[in-house]
């Protein structure tokens, strides 16, 4: 059993019977003395999809829920579902769009080092790796020259989203984007 000050992000506990997943901690530390260390943690129900937030102090036990990690790879789009291969015994896992959010920007066929969190066998939430390389396909003519400076432009991506990318980048080139804060990081 965690301690808050244990907790980490990706994290997942059991609140009231159901898992939830933990999506960002902030930690206040009180001027007085003898004052206690506080943890702000925002998590989301693994079941129903709602978030959620609690303050728990420092030394406060947290229990963990009863959830498999399993390497997946995405496999293909069906429909509103996304279906994802488990990587050592080949079953299949689906969840739709609406349930991934934003992590939808970032699938492309194929895509592995994902890992499955899934509950009584259900699949209820996916990590995605850090990076991911993706193709622009959309973007303002590129600028010679424009290597020196900090400048960025939008760019849409193969999958949809749009990222601010260096002046220099034109369309076709491959990049790598950081999956947490969908920025990016480097040519590919």
């Amino acid at each position: 059993m965690p301690k808050a000050s244990e907790l980490k992000k990706g994290v997942i506990i059991d609140i009231d019977g159901t898992p939830h997943i933990v999506k960002q901690i902030e930690c206040k530390s009180p001027s007085a003395r003898g004052a206690v260390t506080l943890y702000r943690v925002r998590y989301t129900n693994l079941q129903t999809s709602q978030k959620a937030e609690a303050t728990y102090k420092g030394d406060d036990f947290l229990r963990e829920a009863d959830c498999r990690r399993v390497p997946v790879q995405f496999s293909y789009v069906d429909g509103d579902e996304y279906v994802f291969m488990n990587s050592e015994d080949y079953n299949q896992y689906s969840m739709s769009g609406e349930d991934l959010g934003d992590q939808v920007g970032y699938l492309t066929e194929g895509l592995g080092g994902i890992t499955a969190l899934l509950v009584e066998d259900r699949l209820r939430a996916v990590e995605l790796p850090h990076s991911v390389d993706l193709e622009i396909v959309d973007t303002a003519p590129e600028i010679k020259g424009a290597t020196a400076t900090g400048r960025t432009k939008p760019a849409r991506l193969a999958t949809g989203i749009e990222v601010q990318v260096p002046e220099y980048l034109a369309t076709g080139a491959l990049i790598r984007v950081n999956t947490v804060t969908g920025k990016y990081m480097s040519r590919a």
